[in-house]
């Protein structure tokens, strides 16, 4: 679907009030008869009179008695204007309500200013014409262009709303690999908040008037100078593991935003100073994604390899490391 798609307009849906319902708010009954829409946009159609019952308009706190017909016209608008791209996806799960993808480091999640096409989005669309007409083409969180890693996107409504829910109640399991300056000795959490910086409005901060933030980190792997953490975010936003990680002194390799000037690490060989140097973006992955299935409940869980260029810093990480672990036992 692209620009010059039409409004969508459908015929009435209906569904029959349960008896069980009787007494209960026509809001909170009209929810669970059409899960796919969020309560908020219902909530707008019974005011705009979209939603009736019985062939009349009601309020959304009027009981209902159980037995009535409740119908409502839905117009959906298509909600994206990008024009579908034949690009390449790895499809990690898929069925007919949600795609799982690996994102490609480099790959853009939205069209935006500086990227009108090339982006996720247009992959999408490409994929599954349906996404038109969802919000943000049915991407429920999104990953930094230079992160790769496991995404989930809805391709209806009801999923869409489920997934959401699911993010904002926390609990969507959300894990990454980071690789960061300093030998850490322990895991802990970043328990900090964060909202726009104040003069830098490409960045992020740390701030006491921000948005509740809390990462957990763990360990995964130490070097002499560097430490390879397990992530998982508690909540989601912007930037949220580099900024936690830069607030607690050990900014994440390579990253242009927040992780201040090189630091090669003494006697460093020349393969991993080529590594430090050549590091260009954040050495962050989304490693494991699990969340409930928004139609069956059923676990879903997808994991992704780490991609080409942070498996070769790891790597040579791990060689400087038991490089100079020799050279002490030699002096010994």
């Amino acid at each position: 679907m692209s620009e010059n798609l039409e409004t969508e307009s459908e015929s009435p849906r209906q569904a029959i009030v349960p008896d069980s319902a009787a007494g209960r708010r026509f809001d909170a009954v009209l929810a669970e008869l059409f899960p796919e829409f969020s309560r908020s946009k219902l909530s707008e159609w019974i005011k705009s009179g979209d939603v009736l019952l019985n062939g009349e308009p009601a309020r959304g706190r009027d009981p209902v008695r159980g037995g009535e017909v409740a119908s409502l016209t839905v117009v959906l608008d298509t909600q994206t204007h990008a024009e579908p791209e034949d690009i390449p996806l790895d499809i990690l799960y898929e069925d007919e309500h949600v795609f799982v993808i690996n994102k490609p480091v480099g790959l853009v999640v939205h069209p935006g200013a500086g990227n009108p096409s090339g982006t996720l989005v247009n992959a999408l669309l490409f994929r599954d014409p349906g996404l038109a007409v969802l919000p943000r083409a049915g991407i429920v969180h999104r990953l930094d262009k230079d992160t790769s890693g496991v995404m989930v996107v809805a391709r209806t409504l009801q999923a869409q709303t489920a997934l959401i829910e699911q993010l904002a109640a926390r609990d969507v399991h959300r894990q990454y690999v980071a690789v960061v300056v300093g030998a850490l000795v322990s895991g802990g959490t970043a328990d900090a908040p964060i909202e726009r910086h104040p003069r830098d409005r490409i960045r992020m901060a740390v701030r006491e008037d921000g948005k509740d933030a809390v990462t957990h980190y763990r360990l995964r792997e130490r070097f002499r100078a560097h430490t390879a953490l397990e992530c998982r975010l508690e909540t989601g936003r912007t930037h949220q593991i580099r900024v936690h990680m830069a607030h607690l002194k050990h900014p994440i390799v390579g990253d242009p935003l927040y992780g201040g000037a090189l630091k090669l690490p003494k006697g460093a060989s020349d393969e991993l100073v080529a590594q430090l140097r050549g590091f260009k973006r954040q050495a962050l992955h989304a490693e494991t994604l699990e969340f409930a299935h928004p139609i069956t409940g059923e676990p879903v869980r997808n994991s992704a390899p780490l991609p080409a260029d942070m498996v070769a810093l790891l790597d040579a990480l791990r060689d400087d490391t038991r490089h100079h672990a020799e050279l002490e036992r030699g002096r010994r």
